[in-house]
């Protein structure tokens, strides 16, 4: 009688003070072991995940992940930021590591829009100023006379969740919302209640209010600067609830100095705290709360528990949720789908070796419906097999795609869900920099071209390399040679082979006829074990033998 193994344990880093809500979620969980370790230094926590072992790690805004502490990130797979901004976490660095990144942004939705809401009440209606004006002893009624909402118009800049949320709330307010939002396809949202305006230079001048729903870009930072205030009405109020350096603070106290902004709410800043002699804290037409758009409660319990979650799902390849980094990242494959993709690896694994002039450009074709529905994944396998032979630092699913776009590698990927004659298939080609396709005296450097297919018994199958027809499983050591297509060559592999105590276990070999009117071979051996490299070099000086390359590849699933 056999026993069971025990579930593997995921350890999940808590770096940052959560919900217990969102603590209780982990250990209930048996296949999770929660690690509790809120408060430690930069310095601690490197440590901590250099040890290994810790494979999840949970943050709030309470921390700066910083490229030091992930030097060298251990078993570190995933960071899950409790909220929205992942302004804490230096995406770059984690991105070059291949941790995935992702944040848990539905959850505080409506927290951040009720928020963003109440501060533009407040604002209307003098709430601030005229509690302050309570507390100290004065009534002074006729100085905070407020404008109602219901008739006003609303820009909203930004219209994805939270966006939204406000402008439902707005019009339930009989605002009048019109809204901002670059991505957008259609010219009315909700029903045909919220116009659409592809420019953020045509809202501006219509709006009686302004509130921001957007992230901190380069096409976002200082959006509403003193040009574009100039453009807006006079007397127009701003509500930022969104990130700090949105809307530029500085130009946004020389609008209320100047009357040209009639009163702006802020949640968020440049710099969180402003310091203490800021104008930003003690300017009379300023409302100012310390980001507090997802502090409730309830916001804090859901997004501690989504974090949790997504972790989790993460780790036992249920999916990704909330992927910042890496778009397109998939755990949750089918068989025939997971096929696919670790076929991709392995024809790239086999080109790696025949590139030897540098990548321009790398195509991949995902041809019929099951490949084209996961071209993403494909087209990052392909990468890993094709960068890391190349490359010192370790290249994964997460960071292949990064990796290769900053080494100057052209990607394009194309989906069809057209099969065509072949069947579903899969298609890699790696295009040398200009002039290498065409270079005489580098024959055996051009593009280079392999195709794969998975058939029903969900084997890989490599049937094509560079032009030549082959049907093989890519596993184990394979040795791939380039030879002149004349008698005797068979035997010359097999006698160096045979001399140098290597069993060859299985061999495809592919006839072909070249532009030139050579006649070539390419032989694809599978060996019990890899060749030493002195059998490669003795293999590579026989004469009428162009190239020769080894690739040692995992077992094929079954």
């Amino acid at each position: 009688m056999t026993t069971a193994a025990p579930p593997r344990t995921f350890k999940i880093l808590a770096a940052d003070k959560l919900a217990p809500e969102g603590l209780a979620a982990i250990e209930s969980e048996p296949d999770a072991e929660l690690v509790n370790k809120p408060g430690l230094t930069e310095a601690e926590y490197a440590d901590l995940l250099a040890a290994g072992g810790i494979e999840a790690m949970i943050v709030r805004s309470g921390i700066q992940v910083t490229p030091a502490m992930l030097e060298n990130p251990g078993d570190l797979k995933v960071i899950a930021r409790a909220g929205v901004g992942v302004d804490n976490i230096d995406l770059p660095a984690a991105t070059a590591k291949g941790i995935v990144v992702v944040n848990t942004a539905e959850a505080s939705t409506l927290t951040t829009a009720e928020h963003a809401f109440a501060l533009m009440m407040a604002l209307a209606r003098n709430i601030g100023p005229a509690y302050r004006r309570m507390t100290e002893g004065g009534w002074d009624r006729s100085k905070f006379q407020g404008r109602q909402l219901a008739g006003k118009k609303l820009g909203v800049v930004g219209f994805g969740r939270i966006g939204r949320a406000v402008a439902e709330r707005a019009l339930a307010f009989e605002m009048d919302v019109a809204a901002f939002d670059p991505v957008y396809p259609h010219a009315t949202a909700l029903d045909g209640r919220v116009k659409m305006v592809s420019d953020f230079q045509e809202l501006i001048p219509t709006c009686d209010i302004l509130t921001f729903h957007v992230p901190l870009n380069d096409h976002t930072r200082g959006m509403l600067g003193d040009d574009a205030f100039g453009k807006c009405k006079k007397g127009v109020m701003v509500v930022n609830a969104a990130r700090g350096g949105v809307v530029d603070e500085q130009a946004v106290l020389r609008a209320l100095d100047s009357g040209q902004c009639g009163g702006a709410a802020l949640d968020v800043f440049t710099s969180e705290p402003p310091p203490e002699d800021s104008p930003l804290r003690s300017h009379p037409k300023l409302l100012v709360t310390p980001h507090l758009g997802a502090s409730t409660k309830e916001a804090q319990q859901a997004v501690s528990v989504d974090a949790a979650a997504a972790c989790l799902a993460f780790l036992r390849g249920q999916g990704v949720r909330g992927a910042v980094n890496a778009p397109g990242l998939r755990v949750d494959l089918d068989p025939t789908q997971k096929v696919f993709v670790d076929l991709a690896s392995r024809m790239g694994s086999l080109l790696a070796p025949m590139i030897t002039r540098g990548m321009a450009r790398v195509e991949v074709e995902a041809c019929g419906e099951t490949p084209a529905s996961i071209a993403s994944m494909i087209q990052r396998s392909a990468l890993v097999g094709l960068l890391t032979p190349h490359l010192a630092d370790p290249v994964n699913l997460v960071n292949a795609a990064s990796v290769a776009e900053a080494r100057g590698i052209e990607l394009r990927t194309v989906e069809s869900d057209q099969p065509g004659a072949r069947g579903p298939h899969v298609v890699v080609t790696v295009h040398p920099p200009r002039g290498a396709d065409t270079d005489p005296a580098h024959p055996a450097d051009r593009t280079r071209r392999i195709v794969g297919q998975v058939f029903d018994d969900l084997r890989p199958r490599v049937v094509e390399i560079n032009g030549y027809a082959m049907d093989m499983v890519p596993e184990g050591p394979m040795m791939i040679l380039l030879n002149e297509d004349r008698p005797g060559m068979i035997g010359l592999v097999g006698r160096e082979m045979g001399e140098a105590g290597v069993n060859i276990a299985d061999m495809t070999i592919s006839r072909r006829t070249g532009s030139d009117g050579q006649r070539n071979a390419l032989q694809v051996l599978k060996l019990d074990e890899p060749a030493p490299p002195a059998v490669l070099e003795q293999m590579a000086r026989q004469p009428g033998i162009d190239k020769v390359a080894q690739v040692v590849l995992g077992p094929a699933p079954k």
